[in-house]
């Protein structure tokens, strides 16, 4: 699990720190008592191990618009883990009443992705329409996020946003990543024209 995961590289971390300071001690500093070091810490690895769940939760669990799967297909087999594939979404607009959008994004299997620790490449399309009669809930500005998610544990995501070219009256959508430091340039857009909606049959 990632809980699991963080468990055992925070103890790592902790552990390699315990044995830094041991070597410390031995070649540096014989005769002195290390040990009230070493209990701050082992105390301080329950602290770190509780702040690292935290974090993770927060960065893996975002608050926002969620995507609902509607399906997947495999691209590469894994022997150990879920194998590496393309994931088709649906999500709607959440401050413009109907337009939806489909999205496919490549998503990395193998051990690292069933637990949540890999990295998902760039490629991503989307494709946004008119669903119903078009309300726009509140002003739109331009670049305004849409959705987003996750594609590595903590420094890559993959966005949606929104821009209103006025002069056609339409909304363009654009998906693309970043990272913390830089991003990619792989990109795809969807126009939707703002229409009048006659219900079908009508």
């Amino acid at each position: 699990s990632i809980r699991w995961a963080w468990k055992q590289e925070s103890n790592w971390v902790c552990w390699q720190a315990i044995g830094g300071v041991l070597w410390w001690h031995r070649h540096e500093n014989q005769g002195n008592n290390v040990w009230p070091q070493v209990a701050a810490l082992v105390k301080g690895k329950f602290i770190m191990n509780r702040s690292l769940l935290l974090l993770a939760g927060l960065l893996l669990f975002p608050v926002g618009t969620q995507a609902e799967e509607i399906g997947s297909v495999d691209t590469v087999f894994k022997f150990l883990g879920p194998d590496d594939k393309i994931v088709l979404e649906a999500f709607d607009d959440p401050k413009v009443d109907g337009i939806s959008c489909h999205m496919s994004r490549a998503k990395t299997g193998g051990v690292k992705g069933g637990l949540g620790l890999a990295e998902d490449p760039s490629n991503a399309s989307i494709a946004c329409r008119q669903t119903g009669p078009i309300k726009m809930k509140d002003t739109l500005e331009d670049g305004e996020e849409v959705f987003s998610v996750k594609t590595s544990m903590v420094f890559k995501e993959l966005h949606v946003v929104r821009f209103f070219d006025r002069k056609r009256n339409t909304l363009v959508y654009l998906v693309y990543s970043d990272r913390l430091f830089d991003g990619s340039p792989k990109n795809s857009i969807s126009s939707v024209p703002i229409r009048p909606w006659d219900k079908p049959g009508s």
